[in-house]
């Protein structure tokens, strides 16, 4: 990457929502694009916690895997995409798709975790219709 990118506008700009937390879980950075995904403005979001868009019922499995990735300094996922629920700000439940990276401390420690995120609930609502159709039209071959 060229050495003269402004990563601050990089980061407004993007059209994927960027998500960083601090080892703890408080949200230290969100950008634009993650307030359109989610609805909670820059100032709602900092300071909270994660559990600001992840749905209760996945909370604990979330967390469990959160603290092992800080204590650890390692991430199983790596740079693998990963398919989860989420929360909108209005309660609606959300499909979103991310990756993320860890960043460290000049002496190797995690200090915050970076997640790049796309809203894939339309293209998910959509995979779903078709697999009821699909399932549908099977039923209907079969009788």
């Amino acid at each position: 990457m060229q050495a003269n990118i402004d990563l601050n506008q990089l980061v407004d700009a993007i059209g994927d929502g960027i998500v960083v937390c601090d080892a703890g879980g408080a949200i230290t950075g969100w950008n634009p694009a993650a307030e359109r995904i989610f609805g909670f403005s820059e100032s709602e979001a900092l300071g909270r916690s994660l559990d600001l868009i992840v749905p209760e019922r996945q909370r604990a499995r979330h967390w469990d895997g959160y603290h092992k990735t800080m204590a650890t300094g390692e991430t199983r996922y790596g740079n693998d995409v990963l398919r989860v629920p989420a929360l909108h700000k209005e309660g609606r439940p959300l499909s979103i798709a991310f990756t993320v990276a860890l960043l460290r401390t000049p002496d190797n420690k995690v200090s915050s975790i970076i997640a790049v995120i796309r809203d894939e609930t339309a293209r998910w609502t959509e995979e779903r219709e078709l697999r009821r159709r699909l399932t549908e039209l099977e039923a209907k071959e079969k009788a």
